[in-house]
């Protein structure tokens, strides 16, 4: 049987080193860039765009693109196309040069 050792408490840790840091802020950038281009490709595709018939009229025009980025932003964080990690690859070899 094999035991699992007792990490050391959070409050011990005073904060992440700074390339720990930067990773996570790229990764946050590539995936916010990676939701944007998701929110293009859905409007081209045609989601939240107005019904000729039954449709909501201005509201739903207006506020159709904030459903687009809201599912956007859920692709993205669930995996997306991958692009996010393309992004964040290429991303890290240039902060690394």
């Amino acid at each position: 049987m094999t035991t699992i050792p007792v990490l050391p408490s959070p409050q011990g840790i005073a904060k992440l080193p700074d390339y720990i840091q930067s990773d996570g802020k790229l990764r946050d950038a590539a995936q916010k860039l990676e939701a944007t281009f998701l929110a293009e490709m859905l409007k081209s595709a045609g989601l939240g765009a107005s019904r000729d018939t039954f449709g909501g009229g201005i509201g739903e025009e207006q506020f159709g693109s904030f459903l687009r980025q809201a599912q956007a932003k859920e692709m993205a964080a669930t995996g997306g196309i991958g692009l996010a990690e393309a992004l964040f690859e290429a991303m890290k070899v240039r902060l690394d040069a």
